[in-house]
């Protein structure tokens, strides 16, 4: 038998291979060290197993410091169990072949390549998490963008309306409101937007007429019989006259002749409720909960102020009365332009009885004489003799209004003047 040198010897002579030493005596002779490092290494992957799971909850919810935290760990875990295995290698080498070149270089190199495939696949993860929380902050940016348009076109139409101030000017919302001062301007300011509500709808109601057949000198007539009209087109006066004397009935009652029960009536929530409806499409508000108290408003102005015959006449049937007579807010466009005008008038109550003591109302009676304190004639371009009488009231197109020691002009027209032209 040959001593191990010369086994050495004689191999790198007959296959000129080299061979490392086999020092496995220490490892057989203390089995205790085995399963010490056999406990290491299922501790390890438990530990890996563990710092992995970190990793994949910190994802969700997405939490770029456990995410950190968790990668150090998996990275940590990744080493000590390729300590583990580089300290076997050490204490327990087997024979390898040395030829071209290395094995255990090329195992070395194996072991990293498969590390970076890890890091690879990881890094690929991010990017793509990445990519994904760029484009939500692209879509949060437009909304923004979006937002502070809406909002900009809402303090423009806010500064027309006199209802913007300085003060008021980047101030947060609060309850979800824009602040807004209940002062005699701001009542003023939706007299003006109510007297345009009922222009606004007269015109479409008068077109549908002509479009119907309908004769307006007759139809005018009827509404106000025996008013001298200095021009033809001035009987579209009668049924603005016509629409706000139904509106405003019952205007100065708290209630506006709405039976309901549980009303809370106070100042205080009628200016919540004049809040909670300025800003909001009527329509979807009526979606939310057809049956409200500004449901009801709705629906019974609608019924008065047209006529079955009138909207028969329009449609060819009177399926939209009896949809509305049932309960319902149909979604035509007829329906939602009265439902502005209804809005109008509407806020206007709410924003009358907000203040303490109330918005008295007053309306002005035909054959009236005109009172520039009380009136404001909606035609400008008047001729005014001083020999002639005083001029007196044909049609009371928009009531007037007492607030606190001020008068809000009634809108009329005057029967029998001569305008210039």
């Amino acid at each position: 038998m040959l001593p191990s040198g010369a086994k050495d010897t004689q191999l790198r002579e007959s296959n000129s291979q080299k061979v490392h030493p086999q020092p496995m005596e220490e490892m057989n002779q203390n089995p205790e060290a085995v399963e010490a490092l056999i406990s290491k290494i299922f501790t390890n992957i438990s530990s890996l197993k563990s710092a992995y799971i970190q990793l994949q909850a910190a994802h969700t919810p997405y939490d770029p410091e456990k995410i950190q935290a968790a990668d150090k760990l998996v990275i940590s875990e990744l080493k000590n169990l390729s300590e583990l295995k580089h300290f076997y290698r050490e204490n327990n080498p087997k024979p390898v072949c040395i030829s071209p070149q290395d094995s255990r270089l090329a195992a070395e190199i194996q072991e990293q390549q498969s590390l970076l495939k890890t890091y690879e696949v990881m890094v690929k993860k991010f990017q793509s998490e990445i990519q994904n929380k760029d484009s939500e902050i692209l879509q949060l940016q437009q909304l923004i963008e979006e937002a502070n348009q809406k909002r900009a076109k809402l303090e423009k139409n806010l500064k027309l309306r006199g209802m913007y101030t300085k003060e008021s000017e980047g101030s947060a919302v609060e309850n979800g409101f824009f602040h807004v001062d209940l002062t005699p301007e701001l009542f003023t300011s939706f007299v003006e937007a109510t007297f345009k509500a009922i222009h606004d709808f007269s015109k479409p109601l008068i077109n549908m007429m002509k479009a119907a057949g309908w004769d307006l000198d007759a139809a005018a007539n009827s509404i106000e019989p025996n008013v001298v009209y200095a021009k033809r087109a001035h009987k579209k006066y009668a049924f603005e006259s016509h629409i706000c004397q139904q509106m405003f009935s019952g205007f100065q009652q708290e209630t506006f002749g709405i039976k309901a029960d549980d009303l809370t009536l106070t100042k205080e929530s009628f200016f919540n409720q004049f809040l909670a409806l300025r800003e909001m499409d009527p329509l979807d508000m009526l979606g939310q909960n057809p049956d409200s108290i500004f449901g009801k408003f709705c629906r019974g102005k609608y019924l008065v102020v047209v006529h079955p015959k009138m909207e028969a006449s329009f449609f060819g049937n009177l399926d939209q009365r009896n949809y509305v007579m049932g309960g319902g807010h149909p979604r035509t466009p007829f329906y939602q332009a009265f439902l502005k005008l209804a809005k109008s008038v509407w806020l206007l109550h709410r924003l009358a009885n907000s203040f303490d003591p109330s918005v008295k109302v007053f309306q002005v009676k035909r054959g009236s004489e005109f009172s520039e304190v009380y009136m404001d004639s909606v035609v400008k371009n008047l001729i005014m003799d001083e020999n002639d009488k005083k001029p007196e009231v044909g049609l009371m197109v928009m009531p007037g209004f007492w607030i606190g020691g001020s008068v809000i002009q009634s809108r009329v027209y005057l029967s029998g003047m001569k305008i210039a032209e």
